[in-house]
């Protein structure tokens, strides 16, 4: 995932002068949809149309409609005079004994079952309590001592990897830089983060303390020695991805000894969650609707880990009220914004390209998970509406065809430029992006909750069994997932 930033006319940054704090990404956000006849329903159900409308002279700012912590959001219209129907802001959190707040959903409500999961704090939160608790790591341990499949072709998918090697060495960088125009380095960050991740699963599967040594040994060099992530606008990319996977890493650590937590801690409050928090605020200068759903979701999901990782409920609240009512194209009912009969949700980047779809997808799967490790049930919010999404983008990657409402994405930043792009079906570039995210709410819906997700279920056969970061290229975008789902999240 790589972003570029443009000026007024569509030259990179470094061809025209932006004023400063001006500076926008072009994953940008779709600004307000026309819907036809097909869509049975949006934005919650509501049946009325969203209202076209370009930036009302270019005078709203770009911080309108953020849900802060415990707050509510505007419409992600109200910037440039569009509105929308959307769902009541309601604040959810995991209280201390560790209830799930859910939403009366299709096939019956389901709860995380806290009981079989890892003992609570005094605050109330689960450790480890992200996208693994306890019995999950449990499970994969017994699975893959038994040589049982299909954990055992993961584990084999997971050994196989150099990054998750025991004698993996940190390459700490003090200030980390991505975007265009800058020095970048962050490869240095994201090979680290993915080979601490996949040596803290080997030692919390086997209990081989040279893979815990591993992972333990660069987190801590990390923390100790970053002070500093910047570059372009897509230092914010770098902040929300980078930021709930070195959470996720740091907390199976958790307890580990010579892991300094606090200090890592601190790390993560201090160098990612001011710009994840600055985003959500801000859009980076730009109208709200200007950057893509997939930046709201990796900045969400970095905030929630860091909630959790840190024992801090106000930043929990923050990513979960940002889910359900946010004003910018991430919150769910502005990423699936059209309900069809079929099952399906039209996904917000479903147009732009397969690459973003897929992407975003994955991201909203880790917000699920976590938050639902948690005692929040995101997955069935709105009726299960992110299950239509992943059904849909799933089912058009597979090959099929899948319904399309037109919509029109505005773009651009108050007083320096604007433009907007239609799309009218949904986008061919890069359909069937292969990414590891699918055993993840595949096995949520079907095996926890028993419901029918026949797309999911045939898309994830055909990535099975999913590798992690390193599998699928050296690029960046091969690091946008954890991975390794058919060894975690097999049910």
């Amino acid at each position: 995932m790589r972003e570029m930033n443009v000026s007024r006319h569509g030259q990179s940054a470094g061809e025209a002068p932006r004023p400063e704090g001006a500076e926008i990404g072009r994953r940008r956000l779709l600004k307000t949809a026309v819907f036809g006849g097909a869509a049975v329903g949006l934005a919650g159900g509501a049946t009325a149309a969203l209202v076209k409308s370009a930036p009302a002279g270019e005078a709203a700012t770009a911080g309108a409609g953020r849900a802060g912590s415990g707050g509510s959001a505007s419409a992600a219209g109200s910037a440039a005079g569009a509105s929308a129907s959307t769902s009541a802001s309601t604040t959810a959190s995991a209280s201390s004994s560790a209830s799930a707040s859910t939403s009366a959903h299709a096939g019956g409500s389901a709860t995380p079952d806290h009981a079989a999961m890892s003992a609570g704090t005094a605050n109330g939160f689960v450790h480890p309590g992200m996208l693994h608790t306890q019995a999950d790591l449990d499970r994969m341990a017994a699975r893959v001592e038994a040589g049982a499949q299909p954990w055992t072709a993961g584990w084999n998918r997971l050994t196989a990897s150099s990054l998750s090697r025991s004698t993996w060495k940190a390459n700490a960088q003090v200030t980390v830089y991505r975007g265009s125009g800058t020095p970048e380095n962050y490869a240095a960050m994201f090979y680290d983060i993915h080979a601490a991740y996949q040596n803290a699963l080997r030692w919390k599967i086997t209990g081989d303390s040279a893979h815990g040594d591993a992972a333990r040994d660069v987190l801590n060099a990390w923390s100790a020695t970053m002070k500093t992530l910047t570059g372009s606008g897509d230092r914010f990319i770098a902040a929300g991805i980078y930021g709930y996977q070195f959470a996720n890493a740091a907390e199976l650590m958790r307890g580990y000894p010579g892991f300094d937590l606090a200090r890592f801690q601190s790390f993560m409050t201090e160098v990612f969650y001011p710009l994840n928090d600055s985003f959500l605020t801000k859009h980076n200068g730009a109208f709200i609707t200007n950057y893509w759903a997939s930046w709201d979701q990796l900045t969400m999901a970095s905030i929630l880990a860091i909630g959790i990782l840190c024992d801090e409920q106000a930043k929990v609240n923050q990513a979960v009220d940002y889910f359900k009512s946010g004003g910018g194209m991430g919150s769910i009912t502005h990423a699936a914004p059209v309900l069809y009969s079929a099952g399906l949700a039209q996904w917000v980047e479903a147009g732009r390209d397969q690459g973003h779809a897929t992407l975003g997808i994955g991201l909203t799967a880790v917000i699920c998970e976590m938050a639902w490790n948690q005692g929040i049930d995101l997955y069935g919010y709105d009726n299960n509406r992110f299950m239509g999404a992943a059904e849909y983008v799933a089912k058009y990657n597979l090959g099929n065809e899948v319904p399309y409402t037109s919509f029109t994405w505005y773009y651009g930043a108050p007083g320096v430029w604007s433009g907007s792009q239609s799309f009218t079906a949904a986008g061919a570039d890069s359909r069937g992006s292969i990414r590891p995210i699918w055993e993840m709410p595949y096995n949520h819906y079907a095996k926890r909750r028993g419901l029918a997700v026949p797309n999911l279920a045939a898309i994830a056969a055909t990535v099975r069994p999913e590798g992690g970061g390193g599998d699928y290229g050296g690029a960046s975008g091969g690091f946008d997932q954890l991975g390794h789902g058919t060894l975690t999240f097999t049910r």
